[in-house]
Order: C-alpha cells, then sequence, then structure tokens
C-alpha cells in the first residue's frame, strides 16, 4: 500500500482509475486481492482454480471500470463481480444449479492454527457441508465481510427482505447441525473436531475433552438475530 494513499476511500481509487491511473487500481487490487481470493477459495476444490478466478474477477473490473458508479461502495461491485465469476466457472466445467456447488475441502492445519481458531474454521467447514451455495455466500458476506444487508442484496442479486430469509435460514441450519456435533461428543470418546483441536483438561485422573471456544463475532453465527 502505498503512503500516500492510505487515506484515500476505495472509491476515489476507483474514480482516479476511471480517469486512467493504473496504480490506483493496482492499488484497489492490493486492498482486494486477499479478501476476494478467500470468498471464491470457498467455491473450488483447488487453490489453482480460486486463484486464477481472483485474477478473472479484476481483470474484469478493470475491463467494466467505467460502468462502476463511484457513489456506491466498490466492495458491493467487486464481491458481486467476483461471485458470478464462480458461478461461470463452476458451470463450464460441471453445468449443475449453482445451489449445488461441491463441498470445499477441508484445508485447516490443526498443528500450525491456535484453537480457537481451529474452532472458526470448524464453524466454516460445517457451514460449507450443509448450506447451500447462496445461503452460505450470504453468512460470509455478511460475517466475514461485515456487509449491509443492502450490500448483500447487491452482491446476490435479492431483495433485502430474500437475504434476511437466508440468513435466518443459514443460521438456523448452521446451528442444527453445529450442535449435533458437540452433542457427538463424550468424556474420553472421539470429537468431531481434529484430535489436535481438542483442549484437554485432568480432572481428578478423568480425561476430559471439549471443542475450543468460539470468539463473540462467530458465535453471532448461530444465533437467530438478523
Amino acid at each position: 500500500m502505498r503512503p500516500e494513499t492510505q487515506a484515500v476511500s476505495d472509491e476515489e481509487l476507483a474514480g482516479q482509475a476511471q480517469a486512467g491511473s493504473l496504480s490506483d487500481f493496482e492499488e484497489l487490487v492490493h486492498r482486494y486481492e486477499g479478501r476476494i481470493f478467500r470468498f471464491v477459495a470457498n467455491s473450488f476444490r483447488n487453490h489453482a482454480d480460486a486463484q486464477e478466478v481472483t485474477q478473472e474477477t479484476f481483470v474484469t473490473a478493470y475491463l467494466n471500470l467505467q460502468q462502476f458508479d463511484v457513489k456506491r461502495p466498490f466492495a458491493t461491485w467487486l464481491f458481486t463481480i467476483a461471485r458470478r465469476k464462480c458461478i461461470d466457472r463452476y458451470r463450464s466445467v460441471r453445468p449443475t444449479p449453482d445451489e449445488d456447488m461441491p463441498e470445499q475441502a477441508d484445508l485447516n492445519d490443526p498443528a500450525v492454527l491456535m484453537s480457537q481458531r481451529e474452532a472458526e474454521q470448524d464453524l466454516w467447514a460445517t457451514a460449507r457441508r450443509s448450506l447451500s451455495e447462496m445461503q452460505f455466500h450470504a453468512l460470509w458476506l455478511k460475517y466475514a465481510e461485515e456487509m449491509s444487508i443492502q450490500q448483500i442484496a447487491r452482491v446476490l442479486r435479492k431483495t433485502q427482505v430474500h437475504v434476511k430469509v437466508l440468513l435466518f435460514r443459514a443460521r438456523t441450519r448452521l446451528a442444527r447441525e453445529w450442535e449435533s456435533q458437540r452433542s457427538q461428543e463424550n468424556v474420553g470418546g472421539t470429537s468431531f473436531t481434529s484430535p489436535k483441536s481438542r483442549t484437554t483438561i485432568e480432572e481428578s485422573g478423568t480425561r476430559v475433552t471439549r471443542p475450543p471456544e468460539l470468539s463473540e463475532a462467530h458465535k453471532k453465527l448461530l444465533s437467530a438475530q438478523i
């Protein structure tokens, strides 16, 4: 990130890029490349596909930059392009409804991640397995990207009411799946999480295992409040 652009908004950079400043567009790529990659990676089984779709997203954004309205949030516009690229890529490989996209492989490395981080990744992995593609994207945009209902509606091309219903159903189903997994645990038994991601406590000679706690931010995913 260039020091002189730190205080410049995304929309201002986009406006300057529309006027021909390639360096300002590169600054936008720098700001969003990681976020877009994490978003699209949930739809593909391998790193290479996610990288390619991320690159295609920025190429498309650059080629269509004149269509961007600088009075609107740049993030919403860019994530809309990214989601469309995910759907296009998946359909070109396997033409099935976008609600039935393949499960995301679990790429967690419990030996490296902290226990809370592992629990949060377990939660997102559970969401990827149990939710439809549309529900998952709504949940990700709301809690990982902290977008408003209005912004999510624009990205998904749904009404705000539809988005609220998607979020409610997604959280309800995710909470049920998460609770079901936790209920499978027992003293000295095998948890649904990796053995390295469990916390072990010695109490009066009894080995007790429990999954690590979620952060307050991720606990919101399991609440019914919109």
